[in-house]
């Protein structure tokens, strides 16, 4: 998300920051790129026009001249611009209304509305302790009904019974009924969409709105359609009247144009963004963290909360403890892999670590493939219990026995003993300079180290990649996995197939 938008920033960024003062003329050559970014990355033209006057009001005032670092402070105008742009503050999910409160999701066919009330749903059971119940409004699309009755099931939500030939409105009202008779706190309205806006789906809209009187209006929006989202908002809301919009599919959205845009164009605020096809991948939208993705400052933040929501933290302690002794097994090692895929795999962990967008290059010409923590979980479950326990039994004999029942090579097997004595070693070290903490923090400051991520104290230590040169970022990119380094080379690192 937004990784096309945050290196053009980065390098138009590190122009201004490397001058010791800045003209007037400066400024405007970087506007006029930071103009060009935005509009390459999709963002509507009108937003790119306001967005760029007020930067430039507030860059060539005397606070920037004045400044010790006028190069940074330019970045931090454009930083809070970005901010307030998105809306300031993060806006969730209002429940303030008497029970049921109902939440009525609108949106074109194909944007994910039905997963989107199903993830919510989840979401608002298990974090807020909220008893929902789910309903199908869409009478025309073919086992509509029937595809959240099966989410429903998955997401352990009740949906409300199918009853054949029941309008949208008749079902809207069925369930504010069912809703109150079995003491639910929220309902979860999911409509009909079309392929294209029309007349009829908007009549529909209104007339659900008026029979249940919804507390929010949800916009599911796909964020790959870039500009045509932005269109989707102002109609919707210029018709309908929404009060929030959930963006999909942002993990695939490499420019973030509609992210960018939406806010502004409607005045409504982008309350929860989707990150992937799992129940669990919907996230709170944050916009002074998203802003800090963009200009290549990470957002370490979410990172840990992604982290204290997937890892078990007795069992991480427990491990922590193990690791200061020098105990370190592949058991240890096929449990720090099932932790780096929950929280989203290697891909997902450095998109959150600040400047990682300034050795992006590097790191695509290492070759990330994620498809190898699944090849390195089958080799280790391919071992029995006491060669995971002692790795040192695996003989040549044993290392085929083990390519053949894992569907792989004896040569892989070699570079993941090959990383597991690596990571052990480091943990030793790291753990005689300083106990736990010293081991946390030589985690942190190494990216082999991320496979202890989401321990108690993950992240002490982290370098900070924005204020390294050249020649260390080179440095840092071959560690991550280049060859000849000595240091533990990190799953998925290496030539893709």
């Amino acid at each position: 998300m937004f990784e096309s938008l945050s290196e053009r920033l980065s390098g138009i960024f590190d122009g201004l920051t490397r001058r010791g003062a800045l003209s007037d003329k400066d400024v405007g050559a970087a506007l006029r790129e930071i103009r060009r970014a935005l509009i390459e990355a999709d963002v509507a033209l009108e937003v790119v026009r306001s967005f760029t006057e007020r930067v430039r009001e507030k860059a060539v005032g005397a606070e920037v001249v004045k400044s010790v670092t006028p190069g940074q402070m330019v970045v931090k105008i454009v930083h809070d611009e970005l901010v307030a742009m998105l809306g300031s503050d993060a806006e969730p999910i209002s429940l303030a209304a008497a029970a049921p409160v109902a939440i009525m999701m609108v949106g074109l066919q194909g944007s994910g509305k039905t997963t989107t009330s199903a993830k919510i749903a989840k979401r608002l059971a298990e974090k807020q302790n909220k008893k929902v119940l789910m309903a199908s409004l869409d009478v025309r699309r073919p086992a509509a009904q029937e595809q959240l009755r099966q989410l429903g099931e998955q997401v352990d939500v009740e949906t409300l019974a199918i009853i054949e030939g029941q309008s949208p409105v008749e079902i809207a009202n069925r369930a504010h009924q069912a809703g109150k008779l079995g003491g639910f706190d929220v309902i979860i309205l999911d409509t009909a969409g079309r392929t294209h806006i029309d007349e009829p789906l908007m009549v529909e809209m209104a007339d659900i709105k008026s029979a249940a009187n919804p507390h929010e209006i949800l916009l599911v929006a796909d964020s790959l359609t870039g500009q045509d989202a932005v269109n989707l908002a102002q109609s919707f809301n210029q018709r309908v009247g929404i009060t929030g919009i959930v963006l999909t599919r942002i993990d695939g959205d490499g420019r973030g144009g509609a992210a960018l845009s939406m806010r502004e164009v409607t005045g409504k605020p982008i309350k929860l963004i989707g990150t992937g096809e799992k129940m669990e991948a919907l996230e709170d939208f944050h916009p002074g963290r998203i802003a800090d993705r963009i200009l290549g400052m990470g957002d370490v933040v979410s990172l840990v909360e992604k982290a204290a929501e997937t890892i078990d933290q007795e069992k991480a302690a427990a491990m922590a403890r193990r690791m200061q002794k020098g105990q370190f097994d592949l058991n240890d090692l096929s449990d720090q892999l099932k932790q780096m895929q929950n929280m989203g795999g290697m891909g997902g962990i450095m998109g959150m670590l600040p400047g990682i967008g300034k050795i992006k290059k590097q790191i695509d010409a290492a070759g990330l493939d994620e498809s190898i923590f699944n090849r390195q979980q089958a080799i280790i479950s391919s071992m029995t219990k006491k060669e995971r326990k002692v790795p040192k039994l695996l003989n040549a004999s044993r290392k085929k026995r083990v390519a053949a029942g894992s569907g792989t090579s004896v040569q892989e097997i070699n570079k993941l003993l090959k990383m597991h004595r690596g990571m052990g070693d480091m943990m030793r070290k790291m753990g005689k300079k300083g106990g736990l903490g010293g081991l946390m923090s030589g985690l942190g400051g190494s990216m082999g180290g991320m496979m202890g991520g989401g321990m108690p104290g993950m992240g002490a230590g982290m370098p900070d990649i924005s204020k390294m040169d050249p020649r260390q970022l080179e440095e840092m990119a071959r560690q991550m996995g280049g060859p000849g380094t000595g240091l533990p080379t990190l799953p998925g690192m290496g030539k893709k197939k």
